[in-house]
């Protein structure tokens, strides 16, 4: 390429009019005549818009001095007056870029002055874009040492900067998940499961369902355990927030007997579903590789069957099945109790079965989350990394959710998990006890609860 190529591609951007045609046109000249090629072209382009969008803040922040101090050669005469210029910086498309900024000053009362920031010149500094840009790099499974070779040309992306980028942007992600006001959904379903970061960390999540069959990340508490004090700090802030169920509350859980005491607490005439698929995790752990096969042809049919009656009879089933060849896994079986066949005992279509007999909803969650968290290696407990971190995985895989497999039926749901007409007065007095154990609680017992 020539050197007087790139002066020779402003002169013709200068000399063309808006017409793209007309651009292209004198574009593809300079191609033809072999003097700049397309990468060439681009990337004078992109320094010759660079130029202009310098030029364009420039003029904006002359035209806010003369707003505030008059025309140059006839000054206002006020307390305001120009003084000087100094360097400074601005940011487009996640880079900075070299201006010369106008200063203004102030008098005081005291004869002192002040500096007067230019609004134009703050904004066009945002940081903003470039904290876009590091996300985006992050999401893309980047680390933060990486990213300045992702964008070689940004200044400002050593890894203690990117580190401070990252932070501001994730407390962003953290309050944009807890701000959300959920009492204007319609509650159906509540999924809770935990998520192991670390030998020493584990967060409780929670995923809900409303009554049209949408799916929502809720929130998460972080812990060493699913502990009920762990998963009754997250209910209580649910609860602040506005989660509640005009009915009962059917709740899928994984099997954790903490969760369910705290879910019971909350909302005491709750159907408690046991997910299927930890329990036959379980139950498999206990048998030998051989009955493995028996094993999943049984729960297979479990989560298709329709109705109470049905699922009993495949509960038989598996007690016959499990009772000759091992006691502990038997034991597994019972201990799961009505809570195993919950959802069929409300007699509602099996088209929702695949979704509401197992925490996979908020399991597939976790996987897309690890997906995120992969290129963490180490959670530091003392400081708030994994709440950010978390908040921004489980925020980006939410935009991945859909409607659960058969939410046409979920009417039928609806209906069944309505209170009988005797039982309402009851409910709402247990309601109501709960709501005042959380506003208590939350200003009391809950006060240990780690403030994530």
């Amino acid at each position: 390429m020539g050197e007087d190529c790139p002066s020779q591609f402003s002169s013709y951007l200068s000399s063309v009019g808006a017409d793209g045609e007309t651009t292209m046109n004198e574009s593809n000249l300079l191609q033809s005549l072999g003097q700049v090629s397309a990468g060439d072209a681009a990337e004078i382009f992109r320094d010759h818009l660079r130029g202009c969008v310098r030029e364009m803040i420039c003029d904006v922040m002359a035209a806010e001095v003369t707003e505030l101090c008059g025309t140059k050669h006839a000054p206002s005469g006020g307390e305001v007056f120009r003084s000087g210029n100094s360097p400074g910086r601005v940011i487009f498309e996640g880079q900075r870029e070299n201006v010369v900024r106008p200063r203004v000053r102030e008098r005081q009362a005291n004869g002192s002055t002040s500096e007067v920031p230019l609004d134009s010149y703050e904004s066009a500094r945002n940081p903003q874009r470039l904290q876009a840009a590091i996300v985006s790099a992050l999401m893309a499974g980047v680390s933060t040492r990486d990213v300045k070779n992702v964008q070689p040309a940004a200044e400002g992306m050593s890894k203690s900067n990117v580190s401070r980028h990252w932070q501001q942007a994730g407390h962003k992600f953290v309050d944009q998940l807890r701000s959300r006001d959920l009492s204007q959904f319609d509650w159906a379903v509540l999924m809770l499961d935990g998520i192991r970061l670390s030998k020493d960390q584990l967060a409780i999540a929670a995923v809900g369902i409303t009554s049209d069959g949408h799916k929502h990340v809720l929130d998460f508490e972080l812990g060493s355990s699913e502990s009920a004090e762990v998963c009754r700090g997250l209910m209580c802030r649910l609860m602040k927030r506005g989660f509640h169920c005009d009915r009962r509350l059917l709740a899928v859980l994984d099997g954790s007997d903490a969760l369910r005491l705290v879910v019971k607490e909350f909302f005491a005439d709750s159907v408690i579903q046991r997910c299927l698929v930890h329990k036959e995790r379980n139950i498999r752990a206990k048998l030998s590789k051989r009955h493995w096969g028996e094993l999943a042809r049984l729960f297979k049919r479990l989560r298709a069957v329709q109705g109470k009656q049905a699922a009993e009879e495949v509960v038989r089933e598996l007690e016959a099945f499990l009772q000759p060849i091992n006691a502990e896994a038997l034991k597994s079986l019972h201990e799961a109790g009505e809570d195993l066949i919950a959802l069929q005992s409300l007699n509602v279509p099996n088209t929702l079965h695949r979704n509401l007999l197992s925490t996979n909803a908020i399991e597939n969650s976790f996987r897309n989350t690890r997906r995120k968290l992969g290129r963490v290696t180490r959670f530091r407990a003392e400081t708030d990394q994994a709440t950010r971190w978390l908040a921004f995985a489980l925020t980006e895989v939410e935009k991945g959710f859909r409607r659960i497999s058969g939410y046409a039926d979920m009417p039928a749901l609806i209906a069944a998990l309505e209170r009988p007409k005797q039982d309402e007065s009851t409910s709402h007095k247990t309601n109501d006890f709960a709501a005042h154990k959380f506003s208590v609680g939350l200003t009391a017992d809950h006060q240990t609860v780690p403030n994530t």
